[in-house]
C-alpha cells in the first residue's frame, strides 16, 4: 500500500488480503532491502495465525520479526480492519533485540533485571548510537492476561531511565484470545519486550482527550484478580454506573463505556480505568486493575480530533516532520470516532503524520497500564548524507 524513503530509516507497508501467504508476500515485496534489520507487525486476529507465522518466517527468513494481534489496524492510509501492517527498520540506523516473557504470573524483578540487562548488552554489541541516550523499550502484552500492571511496573523498575511504551494485544473485539509474536510463533498469556537503539531522534509520548468531572465513586467491593468491581458506593456497581450516565443497567454497552469513562487519580494525574463489560450479577469488569478502596472519578471527553491534531502538531514542532510514528491507540477511542462519524478525518490526520500501529486493549507508558489513550513513539529524520 505505501512505503517511506529508506533514507529515513524505515519503510511501512500493509496488506488487506485475507490469505496469509499473499499478505506476507505483499509485505515482503514492499519492505525487503539489503539493509533490512527487523520487522514489527500488527495483524487482525481473523488471520489463520499458524499460517501467517509460517508465511512471515518464509518471506523474512533471515530477518527477526515481532508483533501482535489487534482490535483494528492503523495502516499508512489510516484506520483499517482485517489487515496486517508492518514496519521495516534499516539496520544501519537501528539495533533491535527482543525477549519473550512466557510466565506473566511469576514475573518479578529477579526475572526482569537479567532480561533488561541481556537486551541492553545485545544492543550494545551492535549499537548504532550511545545506548544510554538512544534506547527505548516497546512492550506488547496479551491483552486478556490481567497481568499488565504487575509486568509493566516490574519492567519499569529494571529499565530505570530508559523510556518505554506499548500496547495490549487485541482480537477484533471478541474478547476471547489475544496473541503476541516473536521467534516464529504466536503466544498467549505472554509478552514481548523490544529494545530499540537508534541514531534517529525520537520521542515517546502519550495523550488523551478526557477531563475530570466532580462525580466520585468509591470501590467498596472488588475482585482484584479478575479486575471486577462488585460494588460502588456500597451498591451494585452496574446500577451505580448506569445512574451516573443516565442509562439502565441492561442498556450499558461498549459505546457508553467509551463515552463515559472512569479514572483513578495518581500523583496529580488521572489514569483511565475503562469498563470492559457488565456481568450477570451487576458487577463491572475492567480492562485495568481495580481494588477495594480506590476512588474512581467520572471523566468527560473533549473533542478527540482536536486533541489528536494538537498532539501531532506538538510532535512535529519538536522533531520536524516524522519519518514514522508507531501508535498504540485504544480501541475505545476508535469506537468513539466511529460513533461520531469522525473516522475518516482521524485517518487523514494519522496518514498525514506517517502514523502506523494498532488499536489496543490497553496502552502502556513508562510502566503504567492505562486505557483510552494514544501512546507511541515518533521518529525524526537524519540528513541523507548522515546515513
Amino acid at each position: 500500500m505505501s512505503t517511506y524513503p529508506i533514507e529515513q530509516g524505515v519503510r511501512t507497508a500493509a496488506s488487506q488480503h485475507s490469505d496469509a501467504q499473499v499478505a506476507a508476500a505483499e509485505l515482503a515485496a514492499a519492505l525487503r532491502h539489503d539493509n533490512l534489520g527487523f520487522v514489527l507487525f500488527f495483524c487482525s486476529a481473523e488471520y489463520d495465525l499458524a499460517a501467517l507465522a509460517s508465511a512471515l518466517e518464509s518471506q523474512f527468513s533471515s530477518v527477526p520479526l515481532s508483533g501482535c494481534t489487534t482490535a483494528g489496524e492503523i495502516t499508512p492510509l489510516g484506520y483499517d480492519r482485517g489487515s496486517i501492517v508492518a514496519i521495516g527498520f534499516d539496520g544501519r540506523l537501528f539495533a533491535i533485540e527482543t525477549a519473550l516473557i512466557d510466565d506473566l504470573d511469576h514475573f518479578d524483578l529477579a526475572n526482569a533485571q537479567p532480561l533488561v540487562d541481556s537486551l541492553l548488552e545485545q544492543c550494545r554489541r551492535q549499537a548504532v548510537a550511545p545506548i544510554n541516550e538512544h534506547c527505548f523499550a516497546l512492550t506488547l502484552l496479551d491483552g486478556l492476561s490481567s497481568r499488565e500492571e504487575q509486568v509493566l511496573a516490574t519492567l519499569d523498575a529494571a529499565l530505570g531511565r530508559i523510556p518505554s511504551f506499548g500496547g495490549s494485544a487485541g482480537d477484533d473485539n471478541h474478547l476471547s484470545h489475544t496473541h503476541v509474536y516473536t521467534a516464529g510463533h504466536f503466544y498467549t498469556r505472554a509478552a514481548v519486550v523490544v529494545m530499540i537503539n537508534t541514531r534517529l531522534p525520537f520521542e515517546v509520548f502519550s495523550t488523551h482527550h478526557l477531563i475530570p468531572l466532580t462525580h466520585k465513586l468509591v470501590v467498596t467491593e472488588a475482585d482484584r484478580e479478575q479486575r471486577r468491581v462488585i460494588e460502588l458506593n456500597g451498591l451494585p456497581a452496574a446500577q451505580v454506573y448506569a445512574e451516573l450516565v443516565g442509562s439502565a443497567p441492561d442498556e450499558l454497552s461498549a459505546a457508553i463505556f467509551a463515552r463515559h469513562p472512569l479514572a483513578v487519580r495518581i500523583g496529580g494525574q488521572h489514569y483511565v480505568r475503562s469498563i470492559q463489560r457488565v456481568n450477570s450479577d451487576n458487577s463491572l469488569s475492567f480492562y485495568c486493575a481495580v481494588e477495594n478502596g480506590i476512588v474512581l472519578t467520572a471523566m468527560q471527553p473533549t473533542p478527540l480530533l482536536d486533541d489528536l491534531k494538537t498532539m501531532l502538531a506538538d510532535v512535529r514542532s519538536r522533531l520536524g516532520a516524522p519519518s514514522v510514528i508507531i501508535g498504540c491507540d485504544c480501541f475505545l477511542r476508535r469506537m468513539e470516532l466511529e460513533a461520531l462519524g469522525d473516522v475518516e478525518q482521524a485517518s487523514q490526520l494519522l496518514c498525514q503524520s506517517s502514523v502506523v500501529g494498532f488499536n489496543t486493549y490497553g496502552e502502556q507508558h513508562h510502566g503504567m497500564h492505562v486505557n483510552q489513550t494514544f501512546t507511541g513513539v515518533a521518529f525524526g529524520s537524519l540528513p541523507v548524507n548522515d546515513i
